[in-house]
């Protein structure tokens, strides 16, 4: 069995969580420790007597601990992509794609550790100086998601460890195995004993004892209901909060768009990743004059896509990652089309050679803006596409909506494009590019409902990773 990751032992847990591989359900892929509210109290209480120790090391130590843990995980990226994409069901290409990411993180962020910055300015009092300097912000609970089980954990430990923060890790019950992976790389990298704990387990029972512990701050990526009731109870216990939670992101595809351009931003941005992505482009918004056209062409090549195990090389488009999940897609599937739109091609569940939460990809047409599958994240291979009038309509459609992560625009006019950059209301905007897929050295985050806090990723991760502090000198 995989233990969770306690000061520094590993510790057993029962009952074990049996981590199935979405593409075939009789392969497991390994049985991994559930822990208990008195786990997570001893983790965060082994956070908590690291991190003074841990908080003065200088930056170089951080740096190569980070450092070495970047390059363990790129120079495994084969045999980590392979694991991530049996426990989660992205194809084999996307997951050693996203455990290059997380490698590239992690050294990007040990880099970040000896670029440290402060500001030294002249007080208005003669003989005085102002220092401004930031320190890191003590313990860090870290609740990450089934759909990026790597690299969003990397994302979130690595900027927390470079500024001198002790971690308290609670990945998804559903893909326990990339994080404990990725707990045992910076456990050999040379961390100190309870500087990165991981606890794995039930979320109802872990949550509560991880605030109730004693962290500092919380980084959490999942639900916008979930996230707003951790919104609630960290201001209670003063805890420092930072979320993301989903998106309905617009692509708009203008009338001057490049045809078979923009048939591939939405082919990519909708289902690939089985449109298990945040960012996903689940609105595309097209223009009248070329509505048609594109409809017709998206639906041709949405019906051709193959869907199959994630280690199939001939697979575009793997399973979804659980049967709830799939039960949810399929259910969006029903109210779509109870709802009054135009059910193209997709949509059902697939029997195929192994057992498996295999989906057909859905596109609808004749969408409006009040059905439920135009107004709520599925997180599934579901599209929906609104026709609009013109180009200031399609606009108008593209921010009605209570989430404001990302949106795309397909044209060929430089000002429709600026115009566009300008006034949508998302963190993220892609122009002739899919909403989905951004990079790791800028800030990742979005508006309204889809992010509260700092900004991820980049050097914007220090806003959250780290406190100020303002020294006055007298000389």
């Amino acid at each position: 069995m995989h233990c969770n990751l306690i000061n520094g032992e590993w510790r057993g847990g029962q009952p074990a969580i049996v981590n199935r591989n979405p593409s075939d359900l009789d392969d497991v892929v390994g049985e991994y420790a559930s822990a208990s509210a008195d786990d997570m109290r001893e983790a965060v209480a082994a956070a908590r007597a690291a991190f003074p120790a841990w908080s003065r090391t200088t930056p170089q130590q951080r740096a190569d601990i980070l450092d070495a843990a970047g390059n363990e995980i790129l120079a495994r990226k084969q045999e980590l992509g392979t694991l991530l994409a049996r426990e989660e069901g992205k194809t084999l290409p996307e997951a050693i794609g996203e455990v290059t990411r997380a490698g590239h993180i992690f050294k990007f962020f040990a880099g970040e550790a000896l670029r440290q910055q402060g500001e030294l300015l002249d007080s208005v009092r003669p003989g005085v100086e102002v220092l401004i300097s930031r320190e890191p912000v003590g313990v860090v609970g870290l609740i990450t998601p089934w759909n990026f089980p790597i690299a969003i954990p990397a994302w979130k430990a690595a900027p927390a460890l470079a500024f001198g923060n002790c971690v308290v890790m609670k990945p998804a019950e559903l893909v326990p195995g990339s994080a404990w992976a990725l707990a045992d790389i910076l456990h050999r990298a040379g961390l100190p004993a309870g500087v990165f704990n991981l606890v794995m387990g039930s979320g109802r029972v872990l949550g509560p004892a991880l605030l109730d512990a004693g962290i500092a701050a919380l980084s959490f990526t999942g639900s916008q209901a979930t996230g707003q009731r951790l919104a609630a109870d960290c201001a209670v216990r003063g805890i420092k909060v930072q979320l993301e939670m989903g998106g309905k992101n617009p692509l708009l595809v203008a009338d001057d768009a490049q045809l078979e351009q923009a048939v591939e931003c939405a082919i990519n941005g909708a289902f690939h990743s089985t449109g298990q992505r945040c960012t996903a482009s689940s609105r595309i918004i097209v223009c009248h004059g070329i509505h048609d056209a594109f409809v017709a062409r998206l639906a041709e090549r949405t019906a051709a896509l193959r869907v199959g195990h994630a280690l199939d090389s001939a697979s575009q488009i793997g399973p979804v990652a659980s049967e709830p999940q799939l039960a949810a897609n399929l259910d969006y599937v029903g109210k779509g089309q109870a709802q009054g739109a135009s059910l193209l091609c997709g949509g059902e569940r697939l029997q195929l050679a192994t057992r498996g939460y295999y989906q057909s990809p859905a596109l609808f047409a004749g969408c409006t803006p009040e059905m439920t599958i135009s107004r709520e994240e599925i997180f599934g291979p579901v599209a929906a596409v609104l026709r609009a009038d013109d180009y200031e309509h399609a606009l108008q459609l593209a921010n009605d909506t209570p989430f404001g992560l990302a949106a795309g625009i397909c044209t060929r006019s430089l000002a429709l494009a600026t115009h566009f950059r300008r006034h949508a209301e998302a963190g993220m905007v892609m122009v002739n590019l899919p909403t989905a897929g951004v990079d790791y050295h800028v800030p990742f985050g979005g508006r309204k409902g889809s992010s509260h806090g700092p900004r991820e990723q980049g050097r914007y991760a220090a806003e959250f990773y780290t406190t100020v502090k303002t020294a006055y000198l007298g000389l």
